[in-house]
């Protein structure tokens, strides 16, 4: 049964980050003009949400629609009948046809209708009504593989008629299934590219086991050259995507959950683009050492110099031997970050670094990406540790209402905090990759404050939800609580859920 669903994701185009700022000013009172500039960004944000519907205001909106494997068949085959009647080929030639112009049948009868060939010879397709035995006059010839005199009805031949014997012709396809080939299984002679079509290859493969195999391989093949399907990533799951715009948007699979990004199949990454993610992700990969030197979970208190382990998500941080208040990541003091977390969050590049030596260079690249990657580990490690958060909240709600002390709804609000911790944060980890690729410019420093903004709404939520299930005990680290506690959360949930559609609907190319 087919599933319509809504869902989220990112933009695939490669964004042109194109305008380059003038130099930025070294003093600091031109950077701080620079933020001062961008105060008011968020000034009128809070009414233009609200007049749209705090709801509906999404701009990861995405309609798509999940397939079992007998549905996605019989969306293949319709195609495949249409474009065989249209073309007056066999099925098995339209299904190459197809796969090779990712199945836009449209595109392909327009093109068919000014040059039919063309379109053959690109598909790496000759017609024919049938796979038949090559037809000569001499009662036997000699096969150009193993080179064997046969009976002339032993050979077999495609369209372009090169004839071979039908043991070479089986070994060919039953080594090329074998190694995972479908579509691109093709004739065997020597600077001939001609596609083999299906019904060619499957008598020629011995035992149903494998030709169970080549159909498997086939339908692979057919999904994920088709424009609007996509397979779903998750272990062993049948279930296929379908849209009808192809975009790299969030999509979640219906029978396993795997979310991921509809274009690329990876993990869904929005607001970076998928070719920026594929750079980042193998960059983080070959610096493996950088990795190791960043695992550590350990710092110094600045104040007491007492070492700390993180063992939550939140940013802020408490020493809990001089109670001092800091960041994480930066080491200040926390009374004074909120304001300051425009400078936390942004790299400060080298503007005089281009007439310095190479060896100098090579250091301010291994300072920038260290910057970025640290941010970008922090933040799923982050993850990592509010989701055991979550998995704490939900037992606690589950041993309050087990104890009567209210019921699910009454409990819903805190379930709600730490799912939209999460998607929150998710996002902010892929805005670090985005802005490490991101050209100087205004348009950067437009990105790097919003990213601020909700990185600072981030922690704040953070720091409630981790403190959340003492909220209706009364007491917070020794201090009374109000009835208001509740309100105060959901309403720290509202305005980072605000931050991030902000930043995505200005960033996230809609």
């Amino acid at each position: 049964m087919s599933v319509d669903m809504n869902s989220q994701a990112s933009d695939s185009n490669e964004e042109d980050f194109g305008v380059n700022s003038e130099e930025e000013e070294e003093e600091d009172g031109g950077e701080e003009e620079d933020a001062g500039d961008m105060e008011g960004y968020y000034d009128d944000v809070a009414s233009d949400v609200e007049q749209q519907g705090a709801d509906s205001f999404d701009p990861e909106e995405y309609q798509f629609t999940c397939l079992t494997y007998k549905e996605s068949q019989r969306v293949l085959t319709e195609e495949v009948n249409m474009v065989a009647a249209a073309l007056k080929v066999l099925p098995a030639e339209a299904k190459l046809i197809l796969v090779h112009f990712h199945w836009q049948v449209s595109q392909i009868l327009d093109r068919y209708k000014s040059n039919s060939s063309l379109v053959m010879s690109d598909a790496l397709v000759q017609q024919s009504s049938s796979c038949r035995s090559v037809a000569v006059r001499p009662s036997s010839l000699q096969c150009g593989v193993c080179l064997q005199v046969v009976r002339r009805d032993a050979l077999l031949a495609l369209p372009c008629q090169h004839s071979f014997c039908k043991a070479c012709w089986e070994q060919h396809c039953t080594v090329l299934v074998k190694d995972g080939m479908g579509v691109g299984v093709s004739c065997m002679a020597q600077d001939c590219s001609l596609r083999m079509p299906e019904d060619f290859v499957l008598p020629l493969l011995p035992g149903d086991e494998l030709k169970d195999r080549y159909r498997r391989y086939l339908f692979r093949d057919y999904v994920e050259s088709h424009f609007q399907l996509q397979l779903c990533p998750g272990a062993d799951c049948p279930i296929v995507i379908k849209v009808q715009e192809p975009r790299a948007r969030r999509v979640q699979c219906s029978r396993c959950s795997e979310v991921f990004c509809f274009k690329c199949r990876q993990m869904y990454h929005a607001p970076t683009d998928c070719a920026t993610i594929r750079k980042w992700l193998t960059k983080c990969a070959d610096d493996s050492e950088t990795a190791n030197y960043i695992s550590a979970h350990t710092k110094d208190c600045p104040k007491c110099n007492i070492c700390i382990e993180k063992n939550g998500g939140c940013n802020h941080m408490q020493c809990s031997k001089c109670k001092h208040d800091f960041c994480w990541m930066c080491l200040g003091d926390w009374k004074t970050h909120g304001s300051e977390y425009y400078e936390c969050s942004r790299y400060k590049e080298n503007p005089d670094i281009v007439n310095q030596s190479q060896q100098a260079q090579a250091r301010e690249a291994l300072k920038k990406y260290l910057f970025y990657f640290e941010r970008w580990e922090n933040h799923n490690k982050s993850l990592q540790l509010e989701a055991q958060t979550y998995q704490r909240i939900q037992e606690k709600i589950h041993e309050r209402v087990m104890n009567n002390l209210g019921t699910w709804i009454d409990w819903q609000y805190l379930h709600n905090a730490a799912k939209l911790l999460a998607k929150c944060r998710y996002t902010l980890q892929y805005t670090y990759p985005y802005a490490y690729y991101m050209e100087s410019g205004p348009r950067k420093k437009l990105f790097e404050y919003q990213q601020a903004q909700l990185e600072a709404e981030i922690e704040n939520l953070s720091w409630k939800v981790e403190r959340a299930d003492t909220y209706e005990r009364g007491m917070v680290g020794g201090e009374e609580l109000s009835a208001s506690d509740r309100g105060d959360l959901e309403n720290q949930m509202h305005i980072a859920e605000q931050r991030r559609r902000t930043l995505l609907k200005d960033f996230h190319d809609t």
